[in-house]
């Protein structure tokens, strides 16, 4: 597959709701803004379609692997605007009735679906002092590898939001080939403003890999708050591009002619003590 050396990407800031059509409006909307503006890559971010009010929506709103609304939207956005879409979250029936995945579902500039990741740590957290109580296993079924596929523009690693709590997720796609490193997430305002850009920073460092992580950003129906301030960082740990809250897009160019240099006067993935056992999907 031939690839591009310098390319533009987008990341999708939403403030999602239990309404999808109302949603996938909107990620139309910021979608061709991006392309406006010349993104070729563009980014959602996790639950964009649908932020749920009751856990039981989740699982009623569950597609099948390659039909479902939400589905032939992400196709039907990629061949319209000829551009690769990556479609943070949508939950994806299981072989459990009662959970759903959380998926990841890329497509190509085809329309057509070229891979699937299925989140792999679920967040299970009490937030002490704030009453918050967050329970991702009670309505999903964990996935059980990493994905890193080939595109245009390099090889990219697939994440969700409480992925990027977990470096050897990283390093495991990192170690897979990854050039590019996508985190759609849903990061709650609690712990956004001590741990987001940190960990996007983080991961984008000791990989040498460009992070693209679309965030949710506001105040959602359903009472939660999400951060927001979706960026794009480079393998340096710059911050190419940062959003604050709201609907809104985040742009940058990748310039892997960079990234080559940085992995070569700094070849700190070169020097790691630890193997690992990967399989490559």
């Amino acid at each position: 597959m031939k690839k591009n050396n310098t390319f533009i990407v987008a990341g999708v800031q939403l403030v999602s709701s239990a309404d999808v059509k109302k949603n996938l409006q909107m990620v139309e909307r910021l979608t061709k803004q991006a392309v406006d503006q010349g993104a070729q890559l563009i980014v959602l971010p996790e639950n964009f379609a649908l932020m749920a009010n009751r856990a039981s929506e989740l699982i009623d709103c569950a597609e099948h692997v390659g039909s479902g609304e939400i589905q032939q939207f992400m196709a039907t956005l990629a061949r319209q605007y000829n551009v690769w879409l990556i479609g943070g979250s949508i939950p994806i029936q299981s072989a459990d009735n009662n959970k759903a995945l959380s998926a990841c579902l890329v497509y190509d500039a085809n329309g057509e679906q070229v891979a699937q990741y299925n989140k792999l740590h679920l967040y299970d957290v009490d937030m002490i002092g704030t009453g918050h109580r967050y329970r991702e296993s009670d309505s999903f079924v964990a996935g059980d590898h990493v994905v890193v596929i080939e595109t245009p523009f390099g090889s990219i690693g697939l994440s969700i939001c409480y992925d990027l709590r977990f470096p050897e997720h990283y390093r495991g796609m990192m170690l897979l080939g990854a050039d590019i490193m996508v985190a759609p997430s849903a990061f709650t305002k609690e712990t956004g403003g001590d741990h987001w850009s940190l960990l996007c920073r983080a991961r984008a460092v000791e990989n040498a890999c460009y992070m693209i992580a679309p965030n949710q950003g506001g105040q959602h129906e359903n009472g939660r708050e999400t951060y927001g301030h979706s960026m794009i960082v480079d393998p340096w740990g710059e911050v190419l591009a940062e959003a604050t809250v709201g609907p809104d897009i985040v742009i940058a160019k990748i310039d892997k002619a960079k990234q080559d240099k940085i992995r070569t006067n700094f070849p700190a993935i070169k020097h790691g003590r630890f193997e690992y056992t990967l399989k490559r999907r």
